[in-house]
């Protein structure tokens, strides 16, 4: 049954670990995950930490909603914000965190549960909002898939990237080693 963006917003706020998304107006619990999932998504959010300035950039790591419209709200399972931009969507404190502005980086995990969904609905949801550069990472494929945001608004798909270094677009400097990132799963 559709329940209204207030309806939603009060609903995560109460019960915070509940992990609450709202697909077309319908609550939905994002799933507990495996732990391939969880070592990428971390092994991913270490390296991250490791070159992002705290003072100028925000990562999370499913825990914050992004906005896409009244009846559309996702838990990225990594995101990467300016810390400009959070701090003109958030002026003032005890502010709930669902970002309406594009994201420097949005990154999907693939799993069993979620897979499908990711793919279908959340990227063209992604694309939809102008997030600058999106991943999917799919731990027991080994691959990363890429969409990058060009200037006529579009968005390209890189090839499938196997292993390596990445380069994020929006996030100048940074490396990430795929080859580290997929070292823990078997």
């Amino acid at each position: 049954m559709p329940v209204s963006e207030e309806t939603y917003k009060r609903i995560s706020l109460e019960d915070p670990d509940g992990h609450w998304e709202l697909h077309d107006g319908c609550l939905v619990q994002k799933p507990i995950m495996t732990l391939e999932h969880n070592d990428v998504q971390t092994a991913l959010a270490q390296q991250l930490l490791a070159q992002l300035s705290l003072t100028e950039f925000v990562l999370r790591m499913d825990n914050t909603v992004v906005r896409r419209s009244e009846t559309r709200y996702y838990i990225p399972d990594l995101m990467v914000v300016s810390r400009d931009v959070a701090r003109r969507e958030f002026p003032e404190p005890r502010t709930w965190e669902a970002y309406t502005q594009p994201l420097l980086l949005v990154v999907e995990v693939w799993s069993p549960s979620t897979g499908r969904y990711d793919l279908t609905e959340k990227l063209a949801q992604y694309q939809q909002r102008g997030d600058v550069e999106i991943w999917l990472l799919h731990p027991y494929d080994k691959t990363l898939r890429m969409w990058r945001r060009q200037p006529d608004g579009g968005y390209s798909e890189e090839p499938f990237a196997t292993g390596g270094v990445i380069e994020p677009i929006g996030l100048p400097g940074v490396r990430v080693d795929l080859d580290a990132i997929f070292a823990f799963v078997p």
